[in-house]
């Protein structure tokens, strides 16, 4: 994908996501990134997909402009970006000042993928949780694929409020409301034995840099995400390994764990994990999940882009003993909303079939 259409292809998608500044950010950038400069031509010279469903080249600039406000490095900067709102010509002006002044910051910062750890994604996972706990009635061991900082590996600390009811504990570090369609997922007690996540780079929300990193990702127009981000990294304690995906489920999944249902999850993740790492990982999970039983058994939910013209990302849940596919419906990718169906997936007699 060509630079600047990989910059309008993600102006595009911010701008339906409900971040008009981002998008007015990254259509503005490309004509200020001058052919000849060191920046230019390292971006024009990315090797591979640099657009959203790759390197992601425009999220990880508006990232490094994002960092600079969250530094308070570029007084310029900071008069354009929200909550301000500055003319065409002033907002062209401080980041072509941005472009001059901190160019070796900028050219750092890019160097890393954006990982957004959107926490109402979580909202699928207390959902899907509530579900399994009522079906199987045992504890949790968590393993996230993909998690950067374990933002969503904390999901049981947020509360879930759809339909009229309230999942998750009573003081909250947060509270998530999408937009939710369909039944409520039933009523159970959740707890966690365990849980761990795997990361190429994982993020550490302990540390300065691992909060600023975090945020910067996030959109600068969108205050409440970055509310509520602030809130999880608040209560964020959960182990996230550097590793690769498949090297590491190959040790969550031995021995099996008996007395406890094994949920392995990722959301918006595993398209960016390569071929062989999808395979392995499949293989190893088929294989688990072929020795699971009643009193250990396998779950495997996905919140993840299938390639259709459907909204969202799509939500499959497949669950052994009996390798039983579900699919649960679908959520925004930022998950503002869920359409919630997940058929007859938590039924307690079910045992196996497509939900």
């Amino acid at each position: 994908m060509k630079l600047q259409q990989a910059f309008e292809t993600q102006a595009k998608a911010c701008a339906e996501l409900g971040s008009p500044f981002t998008a007015r950010l990254l259509r503005a950038l490309p004509p200020l990134l001058m052919p000849g400069s060191a920046l230019y031509e390292r971006l024009a010279n990315w090797p591979g997909d640099i657009g959203p469903a790759g390197a992601s080249l425009p999220l990880r600039l508006a990232g490094a402009f994002h960092s600079l406000v969250l530094l308070d490095s570029a007084p310029a900067l900071i008069d354009v970006f929200p909550p301000k709102h500055a003319s065409d010509a002033a907002f062209v002006a401080a980041l072509e000042g941005a472009l001059r002044d901190h160019g070796g910051h900028i050219d750092a910062w890019i160097n890393s993928p954006p990982q957004t750890n959107e926490v109402r994604r979580s909202a699928v996972l207390i959902a899907a949780a509530q579900g399994l706990a009522a079906r199987f009635g045992l504890p949790f061991v968590l393993s996230e694929l993909g998690a950067s900082a374990g933002l969503n590996l904390m999901w049981d600390k947020y509360q879930l409020g759809v339909a009229g009811r309230r999942y998750g504990p009573e003081a909250p570090a947060l509270t998530l409301a999408p937009d939710w369609t369909g039944p409520a997922p039933p009523e159970a007690l959740c707890h966690i034995a365990e849980r761990r996540g795997v990361d190429l780079s994982p993020i550490d929300p302990a540390s300065e840099e691992g909060k600023l990193r975090l945020l910067s990702y996030l959109w600068a127009d969108q205050s409440d995400r970055i509310e509520r981000t602030r809130a999880a990294i608040a209560v964020a304690d959960a182990p996230v390994d550097a590793a690769d995906a498949a090297d590491w489920l190959k040790g969550r999944l031995t021995p099996p764990r008996d007395g406890q249902l094994h949920l392995i999850f990722h959301t918006v993740a595993w398209q960016y994990f390569p071929q062989s790492v999808q395979a392995e990982a499949r293989g190893l999970t088929e294989a688990a999940g072929a020795k699971a039983t009643n009193r250990r058994p396998l779950a495997w939910l996905s919140m993840e882009n299938d390639g259709t013209t459907n909204a969202g990302a799509e939500l499959t849940l497949r669950l052994w003993p009996g390798d039983e596919m579900h699919r649960l419906g679908r959520a925004d990718f930022h998950g503002r909303w869920v359409n919630w169906s997940p058929g007859r997936a938590f039924d307690k007699d079910k045992r196996a079939g497509l939900g």
